[in-house]
């Protein structure tokens, strides 16, 4: 279940994701993120070794691992989103 704006235009507030877990990601995914206390569906941008970087969508909302300058390491990575699948279902 998506929540926020951080993910506008691809995402929206109350989509709803189904998610594949245990696969390797890769770059220009939307990946559901261990991201401190909090977990979050963002854009895997770069990968550097086992550490991800991650955007968000939107500019001007929310926060990724650019604006608190820290990646995440691949563990932290939990899943890829594939489809949205409320409201209508399409691939992502």
């Amino acid at each position: 279940l998506v929540r926020g704006r951080s993910m506008l235009p691809t995402l929206r507030d109350g989509d709803r994701l189904l998610v594949r877990y245990g696969r390797l990601p890769r770059i220009d995914e939307l990946a559901v993120v261990r991201f401190g206390a909090t977990t979050v569906i963002k854009r895997l941008s770069l990968q550097d070794g086992d550490e991800w970087w991650f955007s968000r969508d939107n500019p001007t909302e929310g926060t990724d691992s650019w604006t608190r300058g820290m990646p995440c390491v691949t563990s932290d990575v939990l899943g890829t989103a594939v489809a949205r699948i409320w409201p209508g279902t399409r691939r992502l």
